[in-house]
């Protein structure tokens, strides 16, 4: 016979989508005995009791994440818990984890479902493509909604903080928001380190999430399974969009092909675990879940600093780019955009030069009013007849 724990268990795993034959698998009984219980509606005995509000209710959802992280320790669950505001014991709380502490231990996973606009998943994904005529080792980025299983793709030459940054803001403005919070692996782009268990992230990351108003988690080292919603689609992207597309121009070329490949197939196939049109799931439930976008643009750009050479030009990826002559000697600051734009700026955080990245092959990139006073400047060059020479010789 079933504990009251179960039946409890086997109500709320039915609330968060999971399929019967799992909630059975589970629970350790027949999918008839599950049926029951749902038609039910809860015990078989007596007179069910009235709902009491509990002061966990409203933390239990970070409570399911926390556990599927694999975090099982009630101790650092509480200060989780006691940073958003809960003022609870910690009985109330062993008293939950309890009961699921004997199913965590399982080699099965319970998928956890989120409330629509609460997780964003990110996830890079890698493989060789053709690229401007060249095999490429192409890399990608995954971003996906948890509830609705919407995700957004864009591709890049890396699969660095900039690159990490970018993908993440055109995924909130294609969603037109931004979910509660957005778990992350442990990259250096986003995460430098772990301390008591908990991760230390980089501050730009830590920037972005202020400036779009979301909570950054991070998965447990050698977790994986923790974002699996958004790795199986980065594994879906490689064998439907790669398998369509073999061949780009060039980046913006690939990121325009996946874009199209979102609206048209991606947004449109009905998912396996809602049976749903995903596209349809995110306009009916999540899109108004989301938060509202900040309309100020987080600049994803690099920023660096180098020193201007004393013939008024600075090193940048190769090749060599001019600056105002008057800044030789000094160290200024670069911004280089995703799509090429290198911008110095001077001591007061003037723009002083503008060029396009090019290739080292090109040449250097000058401007001439840069250096106009260095060959007004110059010292005049003498002219010897070629005969000196001859005699010295």
């Amino acid at each position: 016979m079933l504990k009251r724990t179960d039946v409890m268990m086997i109500m709320q795993m039915r609330e968060q989508g999971v399929y019967i034959e799992d909630i059975a698998k589970e629970i350790g009984c027949s999918e008839r005995t599950v049926r029951r219980i749902l038609k039910r509606g809860g015990p078989a005995s007596g007179k069910r009791p009235k709902a009491r509000g509990s002061k966990l209710d409203a933390f239990k959802p970070t409570i399911d994440a926390l556990l599927a992280d694999e975090v099982w320790n009630c101790e650092v669950i509480l200060q989780e818990l006691r940073l958003r505001g809960y003022d609870g014991g910690v009985t109330l709380l062993r008293n939950y984890v309890q009961p699921r502490r004997r199913r965590g231990s399982d080699k099965a996973t319970v998928r956890f479902e989120t409330k629509p606009g609460h997780q964003l998943q990110h996830d890079w994904g890698e493989l060789d493509t053709e690229i401007a005529g060249q095999k490429t080792r192409a890399h990608f980025v995954v971003n996906t909604l948890g509830y609705s299983r919407r995700f957004d793709c864009f591709a890049g030459p890396k699969q660095d903080a900039e690159h990490t940054y970018e993908s993440l803001v055109r995924s909130f403005e294609r969603f037109g928001g931004v979910p509660a919070e957005v778990l992350v692996d442990n990259q250096r782009t986003a995460v430098i380190g772990r301390s008591d268990g908990r991760a230390i992230f980089n501050d730009r990351f830590l920037d972005l999430a202020e400036h779009y108003g979301f909570m950054p988690r991070a998965c447990r080292p050698y977790r994986a399974r923790t974002k699996g919603k958004t790795e199986r689609n980065v594994q879906y992207v490689k064998n439907n969009f790669f398998q369509r597309y073999r061949s780009f121009e060039s980046y913006e070329h690939l990121n325009q092909c996946l874009r199209q490949w979102l609206d048209e197939i991606a947004d449109q196939r009905v998912h396996d675990t809602h049976r749903m049109m995903v596209l349809k799931r995110f306009d009916r439930d999540e899109a108004s879940a989301l938060k509202r976008l900040n309309p100020r643009r987080f600049d994803t750009a690099y920023r660096f600093y180098r020193k201007v050479a004393w013939d008024g030009f600075i090193s940048v990826e190769g090749n060599r780019y001019s600056v105002p002559d008057h800044f030789c000697g000094e160290r200024v600051t670069c911004r280089l955009s995703l799509d090429g734009e290198l911008i110095a700026y001077g001591r007061e955080d003037e723009p002083i030069a503008m060029h396009r990245l090019t290739d080292p092959a090109a040449g250097w990139q000058a401007e001439r009013e840069h250096h106009e006073r260095l060959w007004r400047d110059a010292a005049p060059v003498q002219i010897r007849d070629l005969k000196t020479y001859e005699e010295v010789a």
